[in-house]
């Protein structure tokens, strides 16, 4: 049997467009230098993709002083794989 790994992107920058996700549950496209998130739901569209509802927008450094605090972000996984935000 095959599976199907392609999502289906509601909201955001991307929204109705699809693209292949893998098996993640959290879907990370990089845009302008910002990455934007995508969360799996248990939804179909159609017969086959998977809906990834929109989560948000977050720089692939962590927070700017004064905005947030950068030592209390959320890690980006594909930021951090990438070396982005490490001050070592």
């Amino acid at each position: 049997m095959e599976t199907n790994t392609n999502a289906y992107l509601v909201g955001g920058p991307r929204d109705g467009s699809s693209q292949d996700a893998g098996d993640r549950a959290l879907l990370e496209i990089e845009i302008d230098g910002m990455i934007h998130r995508y969360i799996r739901t248990t939804k179909q569209h159609g017969d086959h993709d998977t809906i990834y509802n929109y989560d948000g927008m977050v720089a692939p450094g962590g927070g700017e002083p004064g905005v947030e605090d950068p030592a209390a972000r959320v890690a980006s996984p594909k930021a951090d794989a990438e070396g982005h935000g490490r001050t070592h």
